[in-house]
């Protein structure tokens, strides 16, 4: 473990400051964090587990964050790779091209009422912007158009949503528009996401939803 002087002051520095550099073998809540920042960088299928241990899948998507933005690639969280998820980070934790705003339930403008608690969703919420951000990032920096996000029980069941839907967790997302449907249910095969359904699925020609689960369901049959 390395202690380390922050480079990068940041507004985002407000939400979190990593005091070490961290790498292969380490654990804590700092590699927690870390964890969460680059879950949008899994390999193909294989989502990075947020269990506060630094082990290889976390190091290679940490390699994978820092070739997608051109640093130094070598699996070590240190100043360089920090100072790029400061720059990524607004104050309130979120990345940079997403809000809470965008993932709340339209019934009330809120994370409460869902099938875990309040602070739970918000983790989970938190989770699922980073991985769109660095799937936002993988497609050229297009911006990417979240129709739903978090929903209360009561509005999941109001839309007909699936009983004990991961949206009700706030591990799902919903995308419309642009780059294309195919093309936002393939990039989701390399950005954390095991659940993917889309085109050619009942009901999913308009949109492409995308969430977090134990196991994979990929079910877009007009794109794979």
């Amino acid at each position: 473990m390395t202690a380390i002087s922050p480079t990068h002051e940041a507004a985002a520095d407000s939400c979190y400051t990593w005091n070490r550099t961290l790498s292969k073998g380490d654990s804590g809540s700092d590699v927690t964090v870390l964890q969460v920042r680059v879950s949008g960088w899994a390999g193909y299928g294989d989502p990075i587990a947020v269990d506060g241990i630094f082990g290889s899948e976390t190091e290679a998507a940490v390699k994978r964050f820092q070739n997608g933005y051109g640093l130094t690639v070598d699996g070590i969280a240190g100043p360089e790779t920090y100072d790029q998820i400061y720059a990524l980070q607004d104050s309130d934790c979120t990345p940079a091209h997403f809000s809470w705003s965008e993932f709340d339930s339209p019934d009330c403008n809120c994370f409460s009422g869902g099938n875990t608690s309040t602070e739970q969703v918000k983790e989970n919420v938190l989770l699922t912007m980073w991985k769109l951000e660095a799937k936002r990032h993988k497609l050229g920096d297009k911006p990417l158009y979240v129709s739903s996000g978090f929903r209360s029980v009561a509005y999941n069941d109001s839309v007909g949503g699936a009983p004990n839907s991961k949206h009700t967790y706030g591990l799902a997302a919903d995308l419309t528009g642009s780059p294309g449907l195919c093309t936002l249910a393939r990039a989701g095969r390399y950005a954390g996401f095991n659940g993917i359904i889309g085109p050619g699925a009942p009901n999913h020609d308009d949109h492409v939803h995308l969430d977090t689960r134990s196991s994979r369901y990929w079910n877009a049959p007009s794109c794979f």
